[in-house]
């Protein structure tokens, strides 16, 4: 586990707790995600496609049994429905601009539905300069909403309407290894929602991936 990525997530959360420390937990959130946004790019400019697309744990348990690419998809196909459709309450970048098309990808979901081969071949197809143009807005966006929120809107919970809106909008499959995130999602409130899609959730499944570009390399 990365130390650095870990004690500054910590102080992340203790500073948005209280309101006095909020906007300097804010300030903490987007420096992380600033750090970890650049291994992303990292990986960019280091691996192959086909290094992209490896699966070199494909029968272990853990986040690293996935490849690089779907890790990526998964992180910013959350980020993108949790900052959005149940923070911000407008469209996704996905929907916005057709990315579906543009990435080539056959699913709109989050991919917590696929599995070992399922992964791998999931992520052949992917056109990954246009993943990368996707996440690199969804990034953006998530940042700008950040900046925008006040304490108080941290305390605010999902409603049932949020909730419902979700739901039509299928980007969570109905399969059992998927669907439980509705009801995670839902149980918490905006701060809840910024301390594990928006910060934690990176770390666990950048450092997977770390993991599986050593393996490879």
């Amino acid at each position: 586990m990365n130390k650095q990525w870990s004690e500054q997530n910590k102080i992340m959360q203790s500073q948005i707790k209280k309101e006095p420390t909020f906007s300097d937990g804010i300030c903490t959130l987007l420096d992380l995600r600033k750090k970890l946004f650049q291994q992303l790019l990292d990986f960019k400019n280091t691996l192959t496609n086909d290094e992209f697309c490896a699966i070199p744990f494909i029968n272990a348990n853990g986040y690293h049994n996935k490849t690089i690419a779907y890790s990526i998809w998964h992180i910013f196909r959350i980020e993108d429905i949790v900052a959005h459709t149940l923070i911000c309450h407008d469209t996704q970048v996905f929907f916005k601009k057709n990315y579906q098309t543009i990435i080539a990808s056959p699913i709109i979901t989050t991919g917590n539905e696929l599995v070992k081969e399922q992964i791998a071949d999931f992520s052949k197809q992917l056109n990954l300069d246009a993943l990368y143009a996707y996440i690199e807005e969804v990034y953006s966006g998530t940042n700008t909403i950040l900046k925008s929120l006040s304490y108080s809107d941290t305390k605010r919970k999902i409603s049932q309407v949020e909730k419902n809106e979700l739901l039509e909008l299928q980007v969570v499959s109905t399969d059992e290894k998927a669907f439980w995130l509705i009801d995670y999602w839902c149980r918490k409130d905006v701060r809840g929602l910024l301390t594990m899609p928006l910060s934690r959730h990176w770390i666990m499944h950048i450092e997977a991936a770390i993991r599986i570009m050593n393996k490879i390399h």
